[in-house]
């Protein structure tokens, strides 16, 4: 099924000439999707989308087409998790306590639960206190063709949800103080989290959230700002890998928001894609990163937003509470890469 789909995916792709190349523009009128090899295929829109309503009618009929497993990590296990899954018996014999906040965390394409990302951003929140941190672990994403694997996107943030949903149910976790926070297409993922849990999620924290296949114009296939009480979004591969117009109620631009210093012959954006998530880990240790105000995001791309810092830092703990526009965030291009002591 996978060999059918990526080979008609392929075709697509092959006969998706319509537009010359000095008339494409990245997530307007179509994508570049990212290959295996590093290379990108490009796709108009109209034809891409219908190829994936069709996938997704496809995808919603299947029985279990998108495994998702879960690992608990905690001050009393920070470096090994222990996977839980939806039970009481899985859960009471787990050190998972509701009384401490839960952060679960999603990676994007080609990753699994023991990916970098998820082991700095888990050590980050246990460096701060008594956290349950979840990582979620979807094995569709591990698919060398990135289409099927936006194509599970939906139905992985579904079974996410019901995992939020019976932890709340059964397990006493509130909502209250729920984070869920995705990388690349794991944002994406955290945004249908949103969307299908029973009640509101507190904060969804978008880390580049992925632009191929995704329209700006259809944020009820995407993460969205409404996905959560508040949704802050933190963009360095704008227009290439990620978005570049404002995902979040709070969006953050670091060096602009397309690509990242320290990141030289960045030719697929994937350096500075996978910097979002090193620069929120390390906003959640150390509350370093001071922004600039912008009127709209084309300033903060621009780095036009005056020399003046406002009182928000990005990916603060706080921010839920006072947040909402464009920021921009000047960075250093090696580590600590905060500019604010």
């Amino acid at each position: 099924m996978k060999t059918i789909l990526l080979l008609a995916f392929c075709a697509l792709a092959a006969s998706a000439y319509a537009l010359e190349e000095s008339e494409r523009v990245n997530g307007e009128n179509g994508w570049y999707v990212p290959q295996q090899d590093g290379s990108f295929e490009w796709i108009d829109m109209d034809e891409a989308e219908e190829w994936l309503d069709n996938q997704e009618m496809l995808e919603s009929r299947a029985l279990s087409t998108s495994p998702v497993k879960f690992y608990l990590f905690t001050q009393s296990n920070p470096k090994k998790g222990q996977k839980i899954t939806a039970t009481s018996k899985s859960i009471a014999s787990s050190n998972f306590n509701p009384a401490h906040p839960t952060r679960f965390v999603i990676h994007g394409w080609t990753q699994n639960y023991k990916a970098g990302m998820n082991k700095d951003i888990c050590a980050a929140w246990l460096s701060q206190g008594d956290y349950n941190v979840i990582i979620v672990d979807w094995a569709r994403a591990r698919s060398v063709d990135y289409a099927s694997s936006v194509v599970a996107v939906p139905k992985v943030g579904k079974k996410v949800a019901s995992m939020v949903n019976f932890l709340v149910s059964n397990s006493g976790m509130s909502l209250n103080d729920l984070y869920v926070i995705g990388h690349s297409l794991g944002a994406h993922v955290a945004g249908y989290t949103g969307k299908n849990t029973n009640g509101q999620v507190h904060t969804i924290i978008g880390l580049d959230p992925a632009l191929p296949l995704f329209n700006y114009n259809k944020p009820n296939k995407r993460l969205s700002s409404t996905d959560a009480w508040y949704v802050e979004s933190i963009q360095t591969n704008g227009g290439g890998l990620g978005f570049l117009k404002p995902i979040g109620k709070g969006a953050f631009y670091p060096n602009g928001g397309k690509s990242q210093p320290g990141c030289p012959l960045d030719v697929t954006g994937a350096c500075s894609h996978a910097r979002s998530c090193t620069y929120y880990a390390e906003a959640v240790s150390q509350d370093n990163f001071g922004t600039m105000k912008c009127g709209d995001y084309e300033a903060a791309v621009a780095k036009e937003c005056g020399s003046t810092y406002s009182s928000v830092r990005m990916g603060a703990d706080t921010n839920a509470y006072m947040v909402e526009g464009d920021f921009y965030v000047p960075v250093n291009s090696k580590a600590p890469f905060g500019n604010i002591n």
